[in-house]
């Protein structure tokens, strides 16, 4: 066939062949039949190549048969004027720029400051690849043009692909500039730099330095000073070169992201699905070229729907070959970084991949990797200058798109063993840190030996706390896949040392979880210590966390069982207590009272006196529940005279917890005797002592009983202020209380 016959006659005649009807060629190809058929009649102009190359996937052509679908395609289409690749040249204006108001508003105040030679007249603008850098430029390039009378210019350094010579882009700057030949032979070689700092300095001109490889490529094409700005973009931050400012590009907002892709596809075909066009953003990790890509694929497939897509790229082992159109392909964007990485880097890059969160300290690198946490950061940092991994108040972090390239990368160039090694090195690191900043709050424990060495600092209770919280999606994660391994001594070891930890954390949301696979193993183990031991934990996590009152009960009922055929008593008391506030939650009064009492006896007989201050507590908190509030406020004096003692035998964690919750239950005692004075002072003294130890959800309900005891007393405004700050803890409390607030603070009159 000749490219001379018209585009459409050529595709009528290998439809036909092929023995398709419209219909079928357009479910094949993803092409609407109406615009099937009007380009066979010649009605429509001729399709873009994405859209051709679309048509001969769904023919299902040969090489030769698809390259004269293609060459009719490019015979039928206007030619235009296209600019020498790496020439200077009036920077291209981007249509459909959407977003990134405030980057924009920031190059335009840079811009600002050297009309006066009062800013930096360079600005490096880096990031990942795809993060549409070059466009962001570009625009604002566009929108600056009118500032820059003396001209505005770009020269494509093909950083990551055949880097254009700095000698070369020098010239070419130079010729734009005007500067003749004889001039520049005058000069030499040797004067090129000068002369264009010299240039620059007298003028005022906008250069975009497009895709820069290094330092070394952009140092001979910068100026010094004067009126004139210079736009870098880059992988790398090109942290070598001095007197510039800088600007991190990322992914956009979830907000831009969408209204990208509902420019491309059009207001009303995005608006009709748009909740699968918000999951198409957020699976291309709201990264620009990705979503150009997706974009562009419904834009040529108009016969599909935006869901078709979702469900194509929801498959993380396909969702970087999906983001492809034409020649345009996210993964080789990737590709071209990935190589010019040293080996220990790429190395680094395919196992930060393993982690199973969004971001992550050296640490991880370290544990990954089995190297020091100094090499490490060093690689990391490699990675950082590449463009590879970012850096988000001061953690690294991994895009999700190129998470799954390296994964690929992994798959492909790790063997089996070696990526097992790696998890198993991660999981263990996770999990023996999160034991060991578990003990600082565990009874016995306390600080780490002294032969202890880990890649992180737990050298205070603090540090410890920041440890568990901070890494809590990653050691859950962790925690799950050893459980999945059948790794039983590790998952109770963890959960155990969260014993006394997780009073202080109750609304995580999964200590339930923790304790059901702990109970798990302990089962798998066959120990009835264990049994016992996490069972009553998990009863704890179901009464305190999840209000699973019922499910409490059978599991504390089920800790007993195994307590007493382990011979534990402390166990047997523990399992005991749970059953007691669950019961009482319950509305079931004679039970908690008897389970609680016995508790009380049986820590006695253990001499537990840990667990015998918290069994004394729910004691008098049940008789409370059963009107008999003297009795139990003598309950609740008895823990504070017992705290109050100067040998007392428990440790001082434990004696802060205590005392603030045996104060607390010493206010609701006065309260319900209608002794609003003494209750506001208990309650006033166990906010203090529950924000000492930072238990923010206790806080609040005493907080509430503050402020309802201030109520009664006619301190309106006190207790309003009381009240709001209940509020302003939200999820930090429990949802009950909460509304009990809210509630306090309506009936208060208006101020």
């Amino acid at each position: 066939m000749s490219g001379e016959i018209p585009f459409g006659a050529v595709l009528r005649d290998l439809r036909q062949r092929a023995r398709l009807t419209m219909e079928e060629l357009a479910e094949a190809s993803g092409v609407s039949v109406r615009a099937i058929g009007d380009m066979e009649r010649g009605r429509s102009r001729v399709p873009q190549r994405r859209t051709a190359m679309a048509l001969a996937a769904g023919l299902g052509l040969s090489d030769a048969a698809r390259e004269d679908l293609l060459a009719a395609g490019r015979a039928g289409r206007p030619t235009r004027a296209v600019a020498v690749e790496g020439t200077a040249v009036p920077p291209r204006s981007v249509g459909d720029f959407t977003g990134r108001r405030h980057p924009l508003a920031w190059i335009g105040e840079k811009a600002e400051r050297t009309r006066t030679g009062a800013g930096a007249p360079v600005v490096v603008v880096s990031g990942p690849p795809g993060c549409g850098k070059t466009t962001l430029v570009l625009k604002a390039a566009t929108d600056l043009a009118e500032e820059f009378p003396d001209g505005c210019f770009m020269v494509d350094l093909h950083g990551v692909d055949g880097a254009v010579d700095p000698g070369e882009a020098l010239l070419k700057l130079l010729k734009a500039l005007g500067v003749s030949d004889r001039r520049l032979r005058q000069e030499g070689t040797a004067g090129h730099a000068g002369l264009l700092r010299t240039l620059l300095g007298e003028r005022r001109c906008l250069v975009v330095l497009d895709n820069a490889r290094d330092e070394g490529q952009v140092g001979p094409l910068l100026p010094a000073g004067g009126r004139s700005l210079v736009l870098v973009t880059s992988r790398r931050p090109l942290t070598g070169l001095g007197g510039v400012d800088r600007l991190a590009l990322s992914e956009m907002t979830r907000d831009e992201a969408v209204e990208l892709l509902r420019r491309i596809l059009g207001e009303d075909r995005a608006d009709a699905e748009s909740d699968a066009v918000a999951r198409v953003a957020e699976l291309c990790g709201r990264l620009p070229l990705a979503l150009r890509v997706a974009g562009n694929w419904l834009a040529v497939r108009s016969a599909w729907s935006v869901d078709h897509l979702v469900r194509r790229l929801s498959d993380e082992e396909r969702r970087l070959s999906a983001l492809s159109a034409g020649d345009v392909r996210v993964e080789a964007a990737f590709e071209l970084s990935y190589r010019e990485l040293t080996p220990e880097a790429a190395r680094m890059l395919r196992l930060l991949s393993l982690v199973p969160v969004p971001d992550m300290t050296a640490a991880y690198g370290a544990s990954l990797t089995g190297v020091g946490l100094p090499e490490a950061e060093d690689v990391m940092e490699e990675l950082v200058e590449a463009g590879l991994l970012q850096v988000f108040t001061g953690r690294y972090r991994l895009h999700d798109l190129l998470r799954l390239f390296a994964r690929a990368r992994t798959v492909r160039e790790e063997g089996p063993e070696e990526r097992e090694a790696a998890e198993e090195r991660l999981r263990a690191w996770l999990l023996e840190t999160t034991v060991t900043a578990g003990r600082w709050y565990k009874l016995k424990y306390g600080a780490p030996p002294s032969s202890w060495q880990g890649l992180v600092a737990l050298e205070s209770a603090e540090e410890a706390r920041a440890w568990i919280q901070g890494e809590a999606p990653a050691w859950l994660a962790a925690l799950r896949s050893a459980a999945d391994k059948g790794e039983h001594t590790r998952v109770v070891e963890t959960a155990d040392a969260m014993e006394w930890f997780c009073d202080l954390w109750v609304f995580w949301g999964h200590w339930s979880e923790v304790y059901e696979l702990s109970s798990r193993a302990a089962a798998a183990l066959d120990d009835p210590d264990l049994q016992a031991f996490h069972h009553n934990m998990h009863a704890w996590a179901l009464i305190e966390c999840d209000h699973r009152y019922r499910e409490a009960v059978e599991r504390a009922d089920e800790g007993l069982r195994c307590a007493r055929r382990a011979g534990n008593v402390p166990q047997q008391a523990s399992a005991l207590s749970h059953a007691a506030v669950a019961h009482r939650k319950l509305g079931e009064s004679g039970a908690a009272a008897d389970k609680a009492r016995a508790s009380v006896e049986l820590y006695e007989e253990a001499d537990d006196r840990e667990g015998w201050l918290g069994a004394v507590v729910n004691y008098g908190s049940t008789l409370r529940f059963l009107g008999r509030v003297e009795e139990a406020q003598t309950q609740h004096r008895r823990v504070i005279a017992f705290l109050d003692a100067p040998d007392r035998p428990v440790s001082a964690h434990v004696a802060d917890m205590t005392r603030a919750h045996g104060t607390y239950a010493l206010g609701l005692d006065h309260a319900l005797l209608g002794l609003w004075s003494e209750a506001a002072d208990h309650h006033r003294a166990a906010v203090a002592q529950f924000r000492r130890i930072d238990m923010p959800h206790m806080r609040g309900s005493a907080l509430v009983g503050l402020g309802e005891a201030l109520r009664e007393l006619g301190d309106g405004e006190e207790a309003r202020a009381c009240l709001r700050q209940v509020v302003e803890l939200g999820d930090a409390v429990d949802g009950v209380i909460l509304a009990r607030a809210r509630e306090l603070l309506d009936a208060l009159p208006a101020e």
